[in-house]
């Protein structure tokens, strides 16, 4: 797996799983306010942030354990 290090390839990736309509408002609220914060993280630190999920373990959510909100 590739570095990621554009906002919107970071998003992308992460919000993958969920199969969400990008033509939905609340889709595009989620894209809008997650690029807000990674741009935002990424003007305040002197380097540039990549992000490699290819050593990060995966994460099993059980919804019907923890709710369906």
């Amino acid at each position: 797996m590739e570095t990621l290090n554009r906002p919107q390839a970071i998003i992308e990736f992460c919000l993958a799983p969920l199969h969400l309509n990008p033509q939905t408002e609340a889709a595009q609220e989620v894209y809008r306010r997650l690029e807000h914060v990674i741009k935002t993280y990424q003007s305040k630190i002197p380097q540039p942030v990549s992000v490699d999920f290819s050593n990060m373990p995966p994460i099993v959510i059980n919804e019907a354990a923890h709710g369906y909100e």
